[in-house]
């Protein structure tokens, strides 16, 4: 009787096994369960990725290795890289490339600091700050299109800036019928365009850095100069190499205002590689010329990305070597 019920008393009992046996199990549906809804939920920014992105990546690489008579009379036979050493071979297109990495050398850095600037401003005590954001906003949200036609009609000879400029003692403009302004006019207008975006962003940057910081350096009787070398900027590291990354991205693929206001003129003034590799293929209906144009451009801008991440990893390093 005894060795029954010691037997019975140490076999598990069912709640028992149900206990001790459902851990893993329920563990295993879990993991089932969210690695099907994130399936869902990713599923179309993942298709809209590969169909959109990816797909015409690997699409523009393959088609760059083909060599076809302009217009298809011809089928493509394949060359290698023959464009390439083509393309590179052209002073033309050599003074594209320098003309597009000139334009965003120039570019990037003066959008993202004014647009830093204006976000600072935006945090101070000002009277109506929703309303000025409002108004450093709206050109972001305004289609480019209409903006490009807007500023078609402010530049013009006859138009409402050389009006200001003339009745301010100065002499009217060419702006974007001269080759040495166009250049300048279109970054102008990129620039109106897209410092009201990049500044949302920097906002938010600037809203969640701590406010100790700032408190400590009063303590420290620091200058609002060296507070916002030396505090802001390095707080705001992240937020500002994610606006300069998108940044950079946006104007190595700027195309409408070019094609709308200059058609990459006068004299290629204005001719960017974008616009170029869309002038080859559409223009030209040279479809395999114009794809190594694309390539060519694409890692032109992983490059100067890869830089501005690298800058981001050694500040980490940094950060990390010092904590």
């Amino acid at each position: 009787m005894s060795r029954s019920s010691s037997a019975v008393s140490a076999a598990p009992s069912g709640a028992q096994r149900r206990l001790g046996a459902s851990p893993a199990p329920r563990r295993q549906l879990r993991r089932r369960k969210e690695l099907f809804w994130a399936v869902v939920f990713l599923a179309p920014a993942l298709v809209a990725i590969g169909s959109l992105r990816i797909a015409p990546t690997i699409s523009a690489v393959v088609s760059s290795l083909y060599s076809g008579f302009p217009g298809g009379v011809r089928p493509p036979v394949f060359s290698g890289f023959d464009n390439y050493l083509d393309l590179w071979g052209n002073e033309a297109f050599r003074e594209t490339v320098l003309r597009t990495v000139v334009f965003n050398v120039i570019i990037n850095p003066l959008q993202v600091a004014i647009a830093l600037l204006v976000a600072v401003l935006m945090t101070r005590r000002i009277a109506a700050p929703g309303l000025w954001r409002t108004l450093v906003f709206i050109p972001a949200v305004v289609p480019i299109v209409g903006s490009s036609i807007v500023w078609s009609i402010a530049l013009r000879p006859d138009g409402p800036v050389n009006a200001i400029i003339t009745a301010l003692g100065g002499r009217p403009q060419p702006f974007l019928t001269s080759p040495d302004q166009a250049l300048a006019s279109i970054m102008l207008i990129a620039s109106w365009i897209g410092i009201g975006y990049w500044m949302i962003f920097l906002i938010s940057g600037l809203r969640a850095i701590p406010s100790e910081y700032y408190e400590a350096a009063k303590l420290d009787r620091a200058g609002p100069i060296r507070t916002f070398f030396q505090i802001t900027i390095p707080l705001l590291k992240r937020p500002l190499l994610f606006v300069l990354v998108a940044d950079t991205v946006a104007n190595f693929v700027l195309f409408v205002p070019i094609q709308m206001l200059t058609n990459g003129g006068p004299q290629n003034s204005t001719t960017m590689q974008m616009f170029n590799a869309y002038r080859t293929t559409y223009t030209y209906s040279s479809k395999n010329l114009g794809a190594a144009e694309v390539v060519i451009l694409t890692i032109i801008m992983l490059v100067f990305v890869a830089l501005q991440f690298r800058l981001l990893r050694d500040d980490d390093r940094a950060a990390k070597g010092t904590s």
